[in-house]
């Protein structure tokens, strides 16, 4: 029994990626089950706690700036920081006045523990005697050595969060160790989730009314390799057999793991998506080098190949980073060229930023902002013009949608969602298909100023 946390507000707000994300449903749920009252980030909570991001310096920035707001909010709350930051920079956390208790990744699934446990010392008639201050990590037990584990950390979702799709980790940690990236320092090496385990998650969710699972990770293309035997299209295939899943839909892999075999195997899945982002980064090769990217611009190319080739207008969506330490005008109009010809659904195009403790970070020939910003306009341009023209191809055609919820436009109400290929779609408001799966067929494509973001309408 955790007494010190029974009945205690406490609010969570969440930065940076779905892993996070799901991390931060799992502790929900565990301060929940310990008897916390669930408060929203803008009620005043006797404790807050950030789950941070560090992927770039304004992620550190933006964690560092939540947890001061929460200290602001309550002067007597206790502020937790929770995961990547942390890992990153532990001795900054440890100054800060403004963060009580510290978790590293890996022990998010005890985080009510620790809580109550941090409580308790905090409480304890002796401490108060003495005056003393308390260390943060509770002598380093909240913040393993990241880098040196093989352990993957035990957590199951038990309720949906968003009621029809969810997310599900299989794995973490990273051995790429791209020039401009931190996060293999802070998430460690490539740790797998035992099959039977996301296979148990999946069948409880699918009980819950689960329609659609997203399964995500650091580097999700690598679920496998530390244990042998099961691979990501292996485990793909029995999630395939759960009753209930309706789709099934990847999160970010790389290129690499496109290949012919492969692509051929999960185009006789039934239940996935025909959407894949395929982590892109550059479309000149040497920039790809100096990313320290394990692949060509041609070996990616053949990967959106042969995914054309086995599936049916699959949805191809990338990453790309612009601005790149010494990219030449002549290097960006080759990766210009190339996602060009490629015409992807979507580029999130990304202005390159350093940081700090990365290789690239170091290197000569930063770009200015104005030459970062001239350069993600033009592609940010072609990624508007290409999404058009994707969407419009399914004019006059039935859409299968996974309708998730409700807006207002223009006085009148429309049901939302999206189809398999993840196109926002919208319908004139039909009670009978909130959270269930139909179809209907497209008319049109409305632009951005009907409901936020361009939309095929039925």
């Amino acid at each position: 029994m955790l007494n010190n946390v029974r009945g205690l507000k406490v609010a969570l707000h969440n930065l940076g990626c779905k892993v996070n994300s799901y991390e931060m449903d799992v502790m929900k749920q565990k301060l929940a089950e310990a008897g916390c009252e669930i408060v929203s980030f803008d009620e005043k909570a006797d404790v807050y706690i950030i789950n941070t991001c560090t992927v770039t310096n304004i992620a550190d920035r933006k964690s560092r700036q939540m947890l001061h707001r929460s200290k602001k909010e309550n002067p007597k709350a206790i502020v937790v920081a929770v995961g990547c930051y942390v890992e990153t920079g532990m001795d900054g956390v440890k100054k800060d006045p403004g963060i009580d208790l510290a978790i590293g990744n890996n022990k998010k699934s005890e985080v009510a523990e620790i809580l109550d446990e941090f409580i308790g010392i905090r409480n304890a008639s002796a401490f108060e005697a003495s005056g003393c201050d308390i260390d943060k990590t509770l002598g380093g037990s909240t913040v393993i050595d990241i880098n040196h584990t093989g352990e993957f950390e035990d957590m199951k979702l038990e309720e949906l969060p968003e009621h029809t799709r969810a997310y599900i980790k299989i794995q973490d940690g990273c051995n790429q160790f791209c020039t401009y990236c931190v996060i293999p320092y802070a998430r460690g090496r490539v740790r797998s989730r035992n099959e039977e385990d996301i296979l148990d998650e999946v069948r409880t969710l699918a009980e819950k009314g689960c329609k659609e699972i997203v399964l995500t990770g650091i580097h999700v293309g690598s679920y496998g390799i530390d244990k042998g035997g099961t691979s990501l299209v292996d485990l793909i295939e029995e999630i395939d057999k759960v009753d209930g899943i309706e789709r099934i839909r990847l999160s970010s892999v790389e290129p690499r793991i496109m290949d012919e075999a492969n692509v051929k195997k999960l185009s006789a899945i039934k239940k996935l998506c025909p959407h894949f982002h395929l982590s892109l980064q550059s479309g000149c090769n040497s920039v790809l080098k100096r990313m320290n990217r394990h692949y060509s611009a041609e070996e990616f190319k053949r990967s959106v190949e042969l995914l054309r080739k086995y599936f049916d207008r699959p949805a191809i969506t990338t990453d790309v980073i612009v601005g790149f330490p010494g990219e030449t005008k002549e290097e960006f109009e080759e990766c210009r060229k190339f996602v060009e010809d490629i015409a992807f659904y979507e580029m999130h195009v990304f202005k390159y930023s350093p940081r700090k403790g990365t290789v690239a970070a170091g290197m000569s020939d930063q770009l200015t902002d104005r030459e970062k910003s001239l350069r993600s306009d033009v592609l940010l341009e072609l990624t508007r013009r290409d999404s058009v023209e994707y969407r419009k191809s399914f004019i006059g055609l039935d859409a299968e949608v996974l309708w998730e919820d409700e807006e207002c436009h223009g006085g009148e109400m429309y049901m939302v969602g999206h189809t398999d290929r993840y196109v926002r779609v919208a319908a004139k408001k039909d009670p009978s298909l909130h959270k269930d799966i139909a179809s209907g067929e497209v008319t049109t494509v409305r632009p951005s100023g009907f409901l936020d973001e361009d939309t095929l309408l039925i």
